[in-house]
């Protein structure tokens, strides 16, 4: 964050995704993309518990619960040079694992029902159903973007759509690069 004439065109004040975040949650997505002069800086914060904003002169303490996720294997990238050590362990206190979603074929079925249900609340847009034959191919596809991938996949899928369930027909990218598999049984997975 930033006071207000800290540089030009600060004509107001800006608190910051910490101060933004005080007696909350803040997620930081991807960290292991962050570059290393900023690693530095949010290690300080998450010792001091306090920022300093651009411009002040006295540090304001913050109370802030850190989420962050990466799609890589941090201690790798701690072993590559790529992540601060240090930043690492400060953040590891509960490691959650979520494996991908081609290792996860019997939650596709649920997945791909909520999502319906989230597309369906947008504007313009109308509750779908899913034929079992759609269904297959959605499970018979890898996900290499994972579930943001069957998102986007579902979502063009209803824009595009012109009955009332979605059907193989729907998703030309998906069909074009799979191999028919069943859907798993999702007691068993």
């Amino acid at each position: 964050g930033y006071e207000r004439g800290a540089f030009t065109g600060a004509h107001n004040p800006n608190k910051g995704i910490f101060r933004a975040a005080d007696g909350g949650t803040l997620l930081l997505d991807e960290v292991s993309e962050m570059a290393p002069h900023l690693q530095a800086k949010f290690l300080r914060v998450l010792q001091e518990k306090e920022v300093t904003p651009l411009g002040g002169s006295k540090p304001v303490p913050v109370d802030v619960r850190v989420i962050a996720t990466s799609n890589r294997y941090m201690m790798d990238e701690v072993k590559a040079g790529r992540f601060r050590e240090d930043l690492y362990y400060r953040l590891n206190i509960v490691q959650l694992t979520i494996p991908p979603l081609r290792e996860r074929l019997g939650d596709i079925p649920a997945l791909s029902r909520h999502l319906l249900s989230r597309i369906a609340k947008q504007p313009g847009l109308r509750d779908l159903g899913i034929t079992d034959a759609a269904m297959e191919l959605l499970v018979s596809y890898d996900w290499p973007g994972n579930v943001r991938q069957l998102q986007n996949v579902l979502f063009r899928a209803a824009v595009l759509c012109e009955g009332d369930a979605l059907t193989i027909g729907d998703f030309p990218q998906v069909a074009s690069k799979t191999a028919p598999r069943s859907i798993p049984d999702a007691a068993n997975t």
